[in-house]
This record gives C-alpha cells, sequence and structure tokens, in this order.
C-alpha cells in the first residue's frame, strides 16, 4: 500500500482535499470482495460506487455496502423515475472513470447520489479512489457530506 501516484487517483485525491488520502495497492480493489480483502476490512464496509441512468438516460451514482444487491426498482421509487444499469461506455462518460474504480467524487458530469444506508451501521468505510487498485478511508457522514446524497433502504430484501 501506497500514496495514490494514478494520475486518475491523483485527481480523486485533488477533489477530497487533504482530509483524506487515497491509497493504491499492488492487489486489485476493483470489487467489494478484493478491496475488503487488500484493506482487511469487512465486505459491508465497502462503499461500492455502481452507475446506473434514469428514465432520461440522467447517470444516477448509488453507493452501496459491499454486502447490498441493489434494487432498482428500490431506488427508482426514491428517485420517482425508473432506472437500469448503465453500461461502461455511460459510466466513464458520466463519470471520467471505469467500472472497478469509480469514486463517489470528481466525476465529469453532476450526478444524482443515492446512499446505502446499510453503511451508516460503521465508524469507518472505503470508497474507490479512481483506479481498480485504489481506495481511501472515511466515515458515512462524510460520505455524505462530500456527495450530497441521501441516505435510504436500496438493498434487495
Amino acid at each position: 500500500m501506497q500514496i495514490a501516484k494514478h494520475r486518475k487517483a491523483k485527481k480523486v485525491q485533488e477533489a477530497l482535499g487533504s482530509n483524506f488520502t487515497v491509497l493504491e495497492f499492488d492487489q486489485p480493489t476493483a470489487s467489494a470482495a478484493q478491496a475488503a480483502t487488500a484493506i482487511g476490512c469487512a465486505v459491508a464496509q465497502i462503499a461500492k460506487s455502481l452507475v446506473f441512468a434514469d428514465a432520461k438516460d440522467a447517470p444516477v451514482l448509488v453507493i452501496a455496502s459491499g454486502a447490498s444487491r441493489v434494487d432498482e426498482a428500490k431506488v427508482g421509487e426514491i428517485l420517482g423515475t425508473p432506472i437500469h444499469r448503465a453500461d461502461a461506455n455511460f459510466v466513464k462518460s458520466a463519470t471520467g472513470f471505469s467500472i472497478g474504480g469509480v469514486p463517489p467524487v470528481g466525476h465529469n458530469t453532476h450526478l444524482t447520489v443515492v446512499l446505502d444506508q446499510a453503511l451508516r451501521e460503521f465508524d469507518e468505510i472505503w470508497a474507490a479512489g479512481g483506479t481498480p487498485t485504489s481506495v481511501f478511508r472515511l466515515t458515512p457522514n462524510q460520505l455524505n457530506q462530500l456527495t450530497g446524497g441521501t441516505f435510504a433502504d436500496v438493498a434487495l430484501a
């Protein structure tokens, strides 16, 4: 583990400011399970960024606990518009990052953000840092402040 050196991770570091540190690992952190293994935390402490598109093809970012599967119908009800999983090209265009490294901040465009209430169960969580090998630590409240997202029940029952 080391301080971020990749240009995408540095972009995230700049967006976060000095209160956070983006770390890069020698092993992949692209999935919640991989990130939890690299960090040494519970899978549920991984704040995974999932990009969807709403009915008007506007980007929606759902930041879910690594242990949760997102219920698209629930998120659609929360937002008042149906959503569907976005493809890799849409994700890259909307965020500037590739799937497996999408951070909660530093995106190319404005994204509507919904946060998984399950993340509130933890004192610290970990989010992607812009690459498939980078992450940073934060609290659920900091995630809320950084993204302006709303906590809600987004998980499949």
